[in-house]
């Protein structure tokens, strides 16, 4: 069988999402909303903050009257606003969050302020000043656009919503998945594992990786190496949005994944990555299914899930930038060069530096539970030495900054 050429990353992730579109819409509630993306722009319904509010504990005078001395007549507290427009001469007690009075133009800090009684007056040095208000709309103008299509609901843009006066947002469905195991070296029971054999942990590592961009994994296998198996494996699977095999999709003579996806409906669109690990890549539709043939050795395995599974679910759950972000860092220690594939090297960094695992085999999943980086190697790159800058990606939360 003559092999295709394996073909670079970028034009590989490019040709994977170029058509897919994000699955169909659902109104959510926005406290469950969590982790979806927006289906279309939000805009605010109001005004941020409604009215002008003080923005520090003191005193609220007009912004007319700043030399004091004024006579305190009432309080302005966070939810009970002081409800009559201010005389020359008069002040009021003002807390953090509270409205302003109608016609309030400055603060005093309290701690530049003197009472006696109801009696207030400038401290030495203080300043009657309309720097600590927040003025009417300053976070955000009803109209405004708060977020962009495409965007991915955190704790903080949950709060943005419900702030700009929303109970219910627009977000698209969430994938259905279906992770297949296959080879006869594994064992479903971690317990029971003959020599020849390895626990099946591919699925179980694949479809956590999956979770937070999926409404639902289905488990198949692990599904041993004939084509029978392969095909009633492939038959649980048509309800899935996403198919995603691990093991079986290199050249060996055991390596059936890529005839059974022919034989079962589907077309494969391109097959083999000049990327190091994970060159045996398979990416195929049927119909509406997208399929990912992923390589069996584990760290293979994770490194295309997570260039290649984690952004198609991206982005059929509607993200509008679903391939992970790079980030530039200072090399910790040296790295040898590298041949004629990219490399992703398993590294660790601590925010600042970062520096490659000791073991970079592609069965090596101890090495890689301790990674929470991968380090970009291009093309035939030299030696990287120490404090050299290097292009890396985050592991943490599936790559997710």
């Amino acid at each position: 069988m003559t092999l295709p050429q394996p073909i670079p990353l970028e034009e590989a992730q490019q040709r994977l999402l170029a058509g897919v579109e994000p699955l169909p819409g659902e109104t959510l509630p926005v406290s469950d909303a969590l982790g979806r993306y927006l289906a279309e722009p939000l805009v605010a319904l109001r005004q941020q903050p409604a009215s002008n509010l003080s923005a520090m504990d003191g005193y609220a005078m007009r912004a007319d009257d700043l030399a004091g001395p004024w006579t305190v007549v009432g309080e302005s507290a966070a939810g009970h606003p002081f409800g009559a427009p201010l005389e020359h001469g008069q002040a009021i007690r003002i807390s953090t969050g509270a409205l302003m009075p109608e016609n309030g133009g400055a603060i005093l800090l309290q701690e530049e302020a003197e009472r006696q009684g109801n009696g207030l007056a400038l401290a030495p040095n203080g300043e009657a000043t309309p720097r600590h208000i927040r003025r009417a709309g300053f976070d955000f103008r009803q109209g405004a656009e708060l977020f962009r299509a495409g965007i991915r609901i955190g704790p903080a843009q949950l709060a943005l919503a419900i702030s700009g006066g929303h109970a219910n947002i627009p977000v698209s469905r969430l994938p259905r998945v279906a992770v297949l195991d296959s080879g006869d070296e594994l064992s479903a029971d971690p317990r029971d594992c003959a020599i020849h054999q390895i626990p099946a942990s591919n699925g179980a590592m694949i479809a956590a990786m999956a979770a937070p961009f999926a409404c639902a994994i289905d488990r198949i296998g692990p599904v041993a190496d004939n084509m029978a198996a392969l095909s009633a494996a492939l038959a649980e699977a048509d309800h899935a949005d996403v198919l995603v095999t691990s093991g079986g999709a290199s050249v060996g003579d055991h390596d059936l994944v890529r005839p059974a996806l022919e034989a079962w409906g589907a077309d494969i669109h391109f097959w083999r990555v000049a990327m190091k690990p994970g060159k045996p890549l398979l990416v195929a539709r049927r119909g509406r299914q997208f399929v990912l043939g992923l390589p069996g050795n584990p760290v293979s395995s994770f490194v295309t899930a997570y260039l290649f599974l984690l952004p198609l679910l991206r982005k059929l759950a509607g993200a509008a930038d679903p391939v992970p972000a790079p980030f530039r860092l200072w090399l910790a220690g040296d790295l040898p060069p590298t041949g004629s594939r990219l490399e992703f090297v398993r590294g660790f960094t601590d925010g600042e530096t970062i520096g490659a695992v000791s073991e970079q085999d592609s069965s090596a999943l101890a090495a890689l539970s301790r990674a929470n980086a991968l380090i970009r190697r291009e093309v035939n790159s030299p030696p990287a030495h120490a404090g050299e800058m290097v292009t890396a990606y985050l592991l943490q939360n599936g790559g997710i900054a």
